[in-house]
């Protein structure tokens, strides 16, 4: 993780840029393009925080640039201020409709321009808590079926790229409303608990990524990693599971199984992600119903 927020100043002037990054540097890291093409790479590269965009610039102003980055994937996200000698209110208007927060004018006011970066990369920062806690389940800490969604289209894109391979756990909680119902709630709690702590254990790598999908049922995604290697963990998983004591207040204590099902593929640009999901729900249902307490992968 960065310790610092990050700005890409795009600008034809030199002299603007030496100046804005002796200005910010102290505070942020600073990324530098002289034109449209140069900041493009950078984004895709780095996907800073916020952009300080030079209106005016050969080849490409900063108004076609703009429209360019809200349009990418890379860019549609990222904050622009637009930085300029226009003063007119037409030009302002122009650029907010483009897409751009804010507007810092040229010759430059140190603490004008502090301040309304200040400002922007505040928000920035905001929402990325405010996204983040929308996106983490918070009876286990770990991310929610919008966590996981996003997780799964960014790996299936990757996977596309790559021609690699991916690898999907859909992981269901056995007889859960019969533990429930013996319980109670609040140890069914405790049972959730205990099953996203296994499953977070072991994930070795940073790469993969376990959610709670809705209810007793859990998602593990494995980016870059074929069946044979997906079926060990998913039976380590379960076998660690079907060996993990729950304790309760009362000194007692109680078991829980689950069920996993499992579907690899190597996509293309043609597959659909909806499908690969189906098929690895598909061979949960098939572990359900032949048993539980099992690994079932589909074909």
């Amino acid at each position: 993780m960065r310790d610092k927020n990050s700005i890409l100043i795009v600008d034809d002037d030199k002299t603007n840029i030496i100046y804005l990054n002796q200005l910010l540097s102290a505070d942020y890291m600073i990324y530098t393009a002289r034109n449209a093409k140069e900041a493009f790479v950078i984004v895709d590269k780095y996907r800073p925080d916020l952009i300080l965009l030079d209106v005016v610039m050969p080849e490409m102003s900063g108004y076609e640039a703009i429209a360019v980055l809200k349009g990418s994937e890379a860019g549609k996200d990222i904050p622009v201020v637009f930085i300029t000698g226009l003063s007119d209110s037409d030009d302002e208007k122009t650029g907010l409709d483009l897409g751009a927060v804010d507007y810092i004018i040229k010759p430059f006011h140190e603490a004008i321009v502090k301040l309304r970066i200040r400002n922007q990369i505040k928000m920035v920062n905001q929402m990325r808590t405010i996204e983040r806690l929308t996106m983490v389940d918070q009876l286990t800490d770990m991310a929610n079926r919008r966590g996981f969604d996003q997780r799964m289209d960014w790996e299936w894109r990757r996977a596309v790229r790559a021609q690699s391979a991916v690898s999907l756990m859909m992981i269901d909680v056995d007889k859960f409303k019969i533990y429930n119902d013996t319980y109670g709630h609040q140890q069914g709690d405790v049972a959730l608990q205990t099953v996203a702590k296994v499953l977070k254990r072991n994930l070795m790598r940073s790469t993969d990524f376990a959610a709670r999908w809705g209810g007793d049922e859990f998602a593990i995604l494995l980016p870059m990693m074929d069946m044979r290697y997906a079926l060990s963990i998913a039976e380590t998983i379960r076998a660690n599971i079907e060996n993990t004591v729950i304790d309760f207040p009362d000194g007692t204590s109680a078991k829980i199984t689950v069920s996993i099902g499992l579907y690899t593929q190597t996509p293309s640009r043609d597959d659909s992600m909806d499908e690969f999901i189906v098929k690895a729900d598909k061979a949960l249902y098939a572990a359900k119903e032949t048993g539980r307490n099992k690994v079932c992968e589909a074909q």
